[in-house]
C-alpha cells in the first residue's frame, strides 16, 4: 500500500504542479508535526537538514511518515487544517493505516 491516501492522477504531464500535506516525526509515536507545501521533496529536505529554526528542528522532526498529494493548493491547505484538529490518536491511526512500520517515506518523494 502506498503511503499517501490521496494521489494525483499521473497523466504524463511532468510539469503539473502538485501540493501536499505531510506528517513528520522524530520516532514512532513521537512528536508529530503537520504541514503543507507545494514542493514535498524540498520541504522534507529542509526539515531533515534543519534549514530553518523552529518546531521541527527543535524536536528533531525529520522522518516523513505520512503524506497526501493534491492538485489544488487550497485543498491541501484545507486538509492540513482538518488534520491539525484531529486528536493525537486519530493522527496515529492515520499514519498506521498507510505506514504501520513508521518508515521514513522521504525517498518516495524524490
Amino acid at each position: 500500500m502506498r503511503s499517501s491516501t490521496l494521489r494525483v492522477k499521473d497523466d504524463g504531464n511532468k510539469n503539473m504542479k502538485t501540493s501536499a500535506t505531510y506528517i513528520i516525526t522524530n520516532k514512532k509515536h513521537g512528536t508529530l508535526y503537520i504541514g503543507v507545501t507545494s514542493d514535498l521533496a524540498s520541504r522534507i529536505y529542509q526539515h531533515k537538514n534543519k534549514v530553518t529554526k523552529g518546531f521541527s528542528s527543535k524536536y528533531n522532526l525529520d522522518k516523513l511518515v505520512h503524506y497526501e498529494i493534491f492538485e489544488d493548493i487550497n485543498e491541501a491547505i484545507y486538509r492540513e487544517k482538518k488534520l491539525k484538529h484531529f486528536l493525537r490518536k486519530e493522527k496515529i491511526d492515520l499514519i498506521e493505516l498507510t505506514n504501520p512500520q513508521w518508515r521514513d517515506l522521504y525517498e518516495e518523494t524524490l
